[in-house]
């Protein structure tokens, strides 16, 4: 089903993980919903902007999905998982930017800000990224977006010396 003028559904449920573990990744009604207004106010804005495909590397995770893969999460008051990651939530999507054989994440950065398409969150992951130095090129992008609310807050992920994710502002926020 397509959900935009660029993006399938099928684009934005995908995962190996589920395929392998036999898990259902299948939003209800309001997802698909909200997955297409995620495609359409943001995804396909992005896509416009660059004049090339996106590559979604993460999109809709169901609650099963995203425990299996270590996804954001807390305990509840009786000890239950209670999945917080937005891509639980039909707001967010993992992307990169691969033109010519090359990867160049920084592009779909660059597009946002430049553009000025609405956002809630930006991570920028890893690629190098430490507590003092941000990366020329993230491994990939997270990002979300809000039907309303969207803080424009922007984020980089490293790994700190116990090898555990940690998150920061970004130091530079111009684009190039």
């Amino acid at each position: 089903m397509r959900i935009s003028k660029n993006f399938t559904l099928a684009e934005l449920t995908k995962g190996n993980t589920a395929t392998r573990l036999g898990i259902s990744n299948v939003p209800d009604k309001e997802g698909i919903h909200k997955l297409r207004l995620l495609a359409t106010e943001l995804l396909q804005p992005i896509r416009d902007c660059l004049s090339a495909p996106l590559r979604i590397s993460s999109g809709y995770r169901s609650e099963s999905l995203n425990k299996a893969i270590g996804g954001s999460f807390k305990l509840d008051e009786d000890g239950n998982y209670v999945a917080l990651s937005q891509h639980t939530k039909c707001e967010a999507v993992d992307l990169q930017f691969v033109k010519r054989g090359r990867m160049d994440n920084m592009r779909i950065f660059n597009a946002i800000i430049n553009h000025a398409i609405e956002f809630d969150q930006i991570i920028l992951e890893f690629g190098g990224a430490t507590a003092e130095k941000d990366s020329d090129n993230p491994d990939w992008i997270h990002i979300s977006w809000k039907v309303t609310g969207n803080r424009r807050q922007i984020l980089v992920a490293y790994k700190d010396e116990n090898n555990r994710t940690k998150y920061r502002a970004k130091k530079n926020y111009f684009a190039g």
